[in-house]
């Protein structure tokens, strides 16, 4: 993708400047990239990365990033990113105008996990899964830039924005609000990790979702925790949303 996206700009130091962005190629793991602002000044940060997912499911994927628990893949224990939900709202309605060019992929969003967790600016990841063959496609990962680069070179849309409770690591109902819904979506808390979720936690993820208006519950996919999450959303001014 940066590959794809740097032949239209040009290089100063070690910085890709364009009309619209500018493109680094960092020396880590994009999930260890705390560390960036020590180094450069922007106003958010857009991480392109590849997926991997253990069902070989072809999938284009868009999400926040943060950890819940334990920091097993970079970031810090317990600490969620700022997200990017205008960007990644218009970035995943986009791809699916575009679904024919991306027929055989799943087009979806995932809970956030992973690091980076630490930046101050707003952070996401678009992802090219799921295998060698998909990563090294230079006709897709072309494709995929070309529709990044459409998105950026044009002025975001604003959209309400809801926090998001419950669900599986790929959830559908969230995926659907944010293609066909009215809210764009901040940080989301996926069934399997709302056991670590206490009022710590909670705290911070409200804090790094201060545009937030809304909750959205995927109200069968809460599990045993549903009602520790309905007794922490009343200290909130959020609208309570059931889907």
């Amino acid at each position: 993708m940066a590959k794809y996206l740097s032949k239209e700009m040009t290089l100063k130091d070690d910085v890709f400047h364009g009309k619209y962005y500018d493109l680094l190629i960092i020396p880590t793991p994009a999930i260890s990239a705390d560390w960036l602002e020590e180094k450069y000044d922007y106003d958010g940060f857009i991480f392109l990365s590849k997926h991997a997912a253990e069902s070989g499911e072809l999938a284009l994927t868009c999400h926040s990033t943060g950890n819940f628990s334990t920091a097993k893949f970079g970031g810090n224990d317990k600490q969620v990113a700022i997200p990017k939900p205008d960007f990644q709202k218009v970035y995943l309605q986009t791809l699916k105008k575009n679904q024919s060019k991306f027929s055989e992929f799943q087009i979806t969003i995932e809970a956030t996990h992973h690091g980076p967790t630490a930046l101050t600016k707003p952070s996401i990841f678009v992802e090219i899964g799921t295998t060698e063959k998909q990563w090294n496609d230079e006709s897709l990962c072309s494709s995929v830039a070309s529709l990044v680069h459409q998105v950026l070179s044009q002025p975001i849309k604003e959209h309400p924005v809801a926090i998001c409770f419950g669900g599986t690591h790929y959830p559908s109902k969230f995926t659907d609000e944010l293609l066909d819904g009215k809210f764009a979506l901040g940080t989301v808390i996926p069934k399997h990790t709302l056991g670590d979720l206490d009022e710590k936690l909670f705290s911070h993820i409200m804090q790094q979702n201060s545009m937030a208006k809304a909750a959205l519950l995927d109200w069968r996919g809460l599990g045993p925790n549903k009602q520790k999450v309905l007794d922490l959303l009343k200290s909130t001014d959020l609208e309570v949303i059931k889907l």
